[in-house]
This record gives C-alpha cells, structure tokens and sequence, in this order.
C-alpha cells in the first residue's frame, strides 16, 4: 500500500508515549509499504528530517513553530483559546494553509490509504471520511480528569471549558473519520459510549524487549524511578501527587529512600520538588532512560488522570522492573495483579507497596520475572504493527 500519514512532529528526538509507539510501528510498516510522512517541522531540530527516512519512503516537512509552555507566545495561545470553540490542544498546531497543502498532495500522489495520527491534525486533514483517525488517547477523559481533580477554581473552570470543547470536537471528527484505532479496548469502549461511534477497532500496547532487556550488572540508581515526558498535565498532577502525599509515607521508615522523576522538560514545580527533598532527583531530558530503569528498584506510575496506555509500564517490565501503579496509570493494560504489577490509588497503599517492595528484594525478583515473562511473549511491536496493517487493509481507501 500506498499510505499518507499526517503527524504534528517528527518522530526524533523520540521523547514521547505517542511518539515511541507510532515509531516503532511505522519502522515495521515502512519495510512492506510505501509510507509518505507529512507533518510540521520545528526549524530548530534538524535531526527529525534527517532521520525521517527510517520509517518514511518521503517526508513532507510544513515549517510551523510551536510556542513552548510557558512562554509569552503559549499565553497568548491560551488567551485567544479563551473566545474559540477548538480546544487549545488542536489550536495551536493549526498552520495556516495546512488543508489545501495536503489537497493538493493528496491529488498528486494517489494515495490507497491515509493516516491521521493523534487528535490535532483532524483540524486541517481535508477528508477525514476517507482516513483512519489513530486515537492515542481519549482526549475528552482526560480533561474531565483534570476536573475532576483541580482544587484551584481558576484551574476547575478552565479544564471544565476546555473538556467541555474537547467532548465537541473530539466527538464531532471522530464521528466524521473513516475509521478509528484505539490503543486499547478501554480506550474503543470510551469512544462508543462518549461519541456515538461504532467504526472503532483497538491494538494493543507494544515494547521493545531487546532495547530494555538489562545487559547483566549495572550500577545501581534512585530506588524509586518514574519516567514520562514532564511537559505532559498528567505526569506532573502525578509526579506531584507522589511526592506531596506518597514519598512523606515511605521516608517517615525509610528517611534515606531515593527517587528520580526522568523526562523532559519539567516545569518550574517539578524541579522544585528536588530543591525542597534531597532525596529527589530531576533529570529533565536524558540521553537514554534505560540506565535509570536498570538501576531503580521500583518503577512508580502514580497517574491520576489519563487515557490510551502508560508504554512506561511494559518498558519497565522489559527492564525487569518491578511496577508500582495507579489503577488509572495502568488502565488499558493487559497486566495480573498481583502477580506481575502491583496496584493501588491511595497514598497509603501506594507507600505500602513500594515499602513491602524495597524491603524484599526476592519479592522484587518474582514480580520483575512474572512481568518479563509476560511482555515478551506477547506484547512485541511485530505483533502490534500485523495488527495495524490488517485495520488499514479493510479501512476506506483514499479516493
């Protein structure tokens, strides 16, 4: 096949959950069909179309800058958000003249397939009916979460504006898509019951196992590791959550237990966590995660709000780490607790379990085993990627 497939970035640096699934899937995809990748491209990182023909045959670069969180560009952003009924999450990735540049392509080229990946894109893709709409998460659940979990009024009634937009919009292209993919079975049933549709298949969640597998000894790290792009609402309420409510729990019997928050760009409230605690570490962006998994004892997942899949979870299961998690932070998994992962949602189970963990290392060795065991026989992206290309054959074709 012949696909379009329409992003809002490149897939390197690779610092992202969207992003580490969809590439991993394309890299499998690109051996067996021609992949055309169209998306907006950020002056300032070269290395994304460098890199783009790992998974491309052709790469369709839109220059279109993206004011970072925080700065003065993003609050005008969220200002003018304020009088628009798109969710800020769409609005801001919209380039002007998106739509006609992919028409025009799209007439050139002939395309048997198209891909729509993520939710921002559906904004400017021309025709949605003709399109495989691949839903990561379920935008809509997530910011009825943030609601749900806002203390702040100011901070209510903006998630509450803005769920409410995304509930409008979200159901309104995915009724309008071709086809839906969603990263769970979860994720499918959220989106028949909120939006109406029917057209809606799941894939499951994948890892790489030979990338995470610990290559034998290696230096020990923070005993506590969470790893998550720190840019992302959700893994910061989480990071939060956990030092304020969980770690107090666990240090009052373990004062020296250490921990490390790795991923990228975290805000000024995440790394004065580590000013506040000298038992906390925060990286910001990192080479490479793996030796912080390898090292660690536990691998937390304290997620509160959230949709789609946590692919930190079965990564650290391939690291042969045992999990700590949220029943939120795991939802859509295919996982056995107790068995392979342990769950909790107070701050008091959650500082029980990762006590019980760090005081029991054969306990730590069965969990880690049962896990491995179970991500590598049946969650490899070979799997994942088959499963991918069997929706988009029976998906509408691009007229």
């Amino acid at each position: 096949m012949k696909i379009l497939w329409v992003n809002t970035n490149f897939m390197h640096p690779t610092t992202k959950g969207g992003q580490i699934r969809t590439l991993e899937m394309l890299r499998l995809l690109h051996r067996r069909h021609e992949i055309h990748y169209a998306t907006l491209e950020n002056s300032t990182n070269p290395e994304g179309l460098r890199r783009s023909g790992e998974y491309s045959t052709k790469a369709y670069p839109v220059p279109h800058r993206i004011p970072d969180r925080g700065s003065p560009g993003f609050a005008l952003q969220v200002a003018a958000s304020l009088f628009s009924p798109v969710p800020l999450a769409v609005s801001r990735f919209h380039p002007p003249g998106m739509e006609e540049r992919l028409e025009d392509l799209i007439r050139k080229e002939r395309f048997d397939r198209a891909v729509v990946d993520h939710l921002a894109p559906t904004a400017y893709f021309p025709r949605m009916g003709e399109a495989v709409f691949f839903q990561h998460n379920v935008e809509t659940v997530i910011w009825q979460r943030h609601v749900e979990q806002a203390t702040d009024p100011i901070r209510k009634w903006y998630f509450r504006v803005q769920a409410a937009r995304m509930l409008e919009y979200e159901r309104r292209v995915s009724r309008a898509a071709g086809h839906i993919v969603a990263v769970s079975a979860t994720d499918a049933q959220a989106m028949q019951r909120l939006f109406g549709v029917t057209k809606v298949s799941e894939i499951p969640t994948g890892v790489n196992i030979e990338y995470f597998t610990p290559p034998g000894a290696v230096p020990p790290a923070a005993e506590l590791v969470f790893v998550g792009s720190m840019d992302w609402l959700p893994n910061v309420d989480g990071v939060l959550f956990f030092v304020r409510e969980v770690l107090p729990l666990i240090l009052r019997r373990r004062p020296h237990t250490t921990m490390t928050v790795v991923g990228r760009t975290p805000p000024p409230e995440i790394r004065a966590l580590a000013r506040a605690q000298p038992t906390v570490t925060v990286t910001g962006t990192v080479a490479d995660i793996r030796p912080y998994l390898w090292g660690a004892k536990i691998s937390i997942v304290p997620l509160r709000i959230g949709g789609g899949t946590r692919l930190k979870i079965y990564e650290s299961m391939a690291a042969r780490v045992p999990v700590v998690s949220t029943t939120t932070g795991a939802e859509g998994l295919t996982i056995h607790p107790p068995d392979d992962i342990r769950l909790a949602d107070t701050p008091q189970a959650f500082a029980d379990h990762c006590l019980g963990l760090l005081d029991d290392a054969s306990e730590r060795e069965r969990i880690a085993a049962r896990a491995f065991q179970m991500v590598s026989s049946h969650f490899c992206w070979e799997k994942v990627a088959r499963c991918f290309e069997r929706i988009l054959e029976a998906a509408p074709a691009l007229s």
